[in-house]
């Protein structure tokens, strides 16, 4: 069935689902076990980020079936469950994270970290310290796997045979992500599985100089047609030893930048059997599901419609609170590290290539349509300023022939049934910018990506279009239409939110405190975010995102009862505390999943 066929059929039953979209994401669904309980909290400070929030000293809310139920200044009437007026710490609103991939982060936690790796003897050395505690790894049906490589430190591309030159890696299948993902490094064994005559992919490079190795964004296809890939189980395990880490880093929910139909179901499986308890209940060694996910469907073979796969969990939409699935994710283009994000003028360091569209123009476009008019939020990776420019004119397009009658400004269509976001708008031309703000489309950033990119963003760009077009922030919040969404990437960067709030504020790297050439000035300090503008990102960006407004991100009555305890007011931090902050609590939905020991 052709594109324009599934659209019809599917259409007009998930049309008006889509109209519904806010009534049914504010359904609710709670554990049995939080369906009775009331219970109050106060604590010695409390930042609500609610409007008109005016209140100094301790404050108490009240919790039931997950959810506040009210806010209010501490009388000095109030006990908690253990004799004590006020709690310790400063509570805040649960932290989201606005682009991370679940996953791929529990696979990276239980592989080899490369990390900051410094040449391939590093390399080589992590791979071997993996295969002595994790024998049996390395065969055909269980491949090994490392993540966070970076040609800039092995002094070029690597090579297959740079890692079978080693006599204890020679003969296993090892595939190793680049540490933007968009790059695989295999072995000799991997090779082997493949067609002996290499054809270049369209929106894809297969790396042949200095050798046969290295496969680049639509030709990793090649490879990961060939990879075993976990099973359910080990899948289920992944979700569990990540979801484990990122409460203890005080994140409650996270969207989902790409998650297949197969791994879909999965996640609604394990939502919906969550067993953590109610309100007051500690369940830090509890191994569920206990973060809520806001997933962008990936369809099987990217940038293509299988609104068919989706569509019974689209209708599903609303029956909890800890799954949503209402949105997909596109990609336009690769990443700027390994030259493959899509520019309108060639590269500084490299003018033989101006990067590599994954889809073209038309195609984007089309398909931009077809899943906002079947009920889809769609949200479009794009780095460069020309895969940045096409994601715009996609969703010009999609208001343009959507939003009827056109009555008003498409910001407000944009705003109130769409919410169209480009995931990272790294590099974006001035005129696009312009337009960005002019339509009211959402910037999902990354602060962290800027900081890890700005030793060779300029080499890359060149000073130009470094001032002028690159790691935009502070900018986007200049004409007040909304919130910029905050995030990670993890796990090509740490989840860690309170790193991204460095990042965001600092604008120097969160692992060094340094900016470029190991100085302490910011870089590009105009494009900084103020702390409060930081933690909103953190926050009330990732709810607007999500269409979650009001309901996540927030201290206040009717909203999620989702929470972060810190020592002291966010405020009282020095600004370098924030690059290693341990939260004392973590609560999600008036649960506790997480307590510092």
């Amino acid at each position: 069935m052709g594109v324009a066929s599934m659209v019809a059929a599917g259409a007009v039953a998930l049309v008006g689902l889509y109209l519904r979209g806010s009534e049914l994401l504010h359904g609710s669904s709670t554990s049995p076990a939080a369906a009775s309980s009331i219970e109050t909290y106060c604590y010695e400070g409390i930042t609500t980020l609610a409007e008109g929030e005016a209140v100094a000293g301790p404050q108490c809310f009240t919790v039931q079936d997950g959810r506040f139920t009210s806010v209010e200044p501490y009388t000095g009437e109030t006990k908690d469950e253990r004799g004590s007026s006020i709690l310790k710490g400063h509570a805040i609103p649960g932290l989201w994270d606005g682009h991370g991939h679940l996953i791929p982060y529990g696979e990276y936690l239980a592989s080899v970290d490369l990390f900051g790796s410094s040449d391939a003897t590093d390399v080589r050395h992590r791979l071997h310290e993996y295969l002595a505690q994790h024998p049996g790894v390395g065969g055909h049906d269980k491949w090994l796997r490392g993540f966070g490589w970076d040609q800039m430190a092995l002094g070029g591309m690597p090579t297959a045979e740079l890692l079978d030159s080693d006599e204890r890696l020679r003969g296993l299948y090892i595939m190793l992500d680049r540490v933007d993902a968009h790059c695989i490094w295999v072995s000799q064994a991997v090779l082997a599985l493949l067609p002996d005559e290499l054809l270049d992919i369209p929106g894809g490079e297969i790396v042949r100089d200095p050798g046969l190795g290295v496969f680049c964004d639509n030709a990793m296809n090649l490879v990961l047609n060939q990879y075993p890939g976990p099973s359910k189980a080990t899948k289920t395990e992944y979700i569990r030893l990540a979801m484990r880490q990122m409460r203890s880093m005080g994140l409650v929910g996270m969207h989902d930048a790409g998650v297949t139909p197969e791994d879909l179901r999965l996640y609604q499986e394990l939502a919906g059997s969550r067993h953590v308890g109610g309100p007051g209940h500690h369940s830090d060694k509890d191994d569920g599901w206990t973060m809520r996910v806001y997933a962008m469907v990936e369809c099987a073979e990217r940038n293509t419609f299988c609104q068919q796969d989706v569509a019974v969990l689209r209708q599903q939409e609303g029956r909890s609170d800890f799954l949503s699935v209402r949105s997909v994710k596109l990609f336009a283009d690769g990443a700027l590290g390994s030259w493959g994000s899509a520019m309108l003028e060639p590269y500084s360091d490299r003018p033989d290539t101006a990067g590599s569209l994954l889809v073209d123009a038309a195609a984007l476009a089309q398909l931009t349509r077809d899943w906002a008019a079947a009920g889809f939020q769609v949200n479009i990776h794009a780095i460069g300023d020309r895969a940045n420019r096409y994601a715009v004119d996609a969703f010009e397009a999609a208001l343009v022939a959507l939003c009827q009658p056109p009555a008003g400004p498409l910001a407000d269509c944009q705003r109130e049934r769409f919410r169209f976001r480009i995931e990272h708008a790294q590099i974006i031309h001035p005129h696009d910018q312009a337009r960005i703000h002019a339509l009211g489309i959402v910037p999902s950033i990354q602060p962290t990506h800027a900081t890890s990119d700005m030793a060779y963003a300029a080499r890359r760009l060149g000073p130009d279009r470094t001032r002028d077009e690159a790691y935009r922030m502070h900018s986007f919040l200049k004409h007040g239409l909304h919130p910029v969404v905050l995030g990670s990437d993890f796990p090509i960067e740490p989840p860690d939110p309170f790193q991204g709030i460095y990042a965001a504020v600092a604008r120097r790297s969160p692992h060094t405190g340094l900016s470029t050439n190991g100085t302490k000035e910011p870089w590009y300090p105009a494009e900084a975010l103020s702390l409060h503008e930081a933690l909103v990102g953190f926050t009330q960006g990732p709810a607007y995102g999500g269409f979650l407004d009001g309901r996540a991100g927030v201290i206040q009555a009717g909203a999620l009862a989702d929470w972060v305890v810190l020592d002291k007011p966010l405020d009282a931090y020095d600004i370098e505390d924030l690059r290693s902050m341990r939260v004392r609590e973590t609560w999600v939905g008036g649960t506790r999943v997480y307590e510092r020991e």
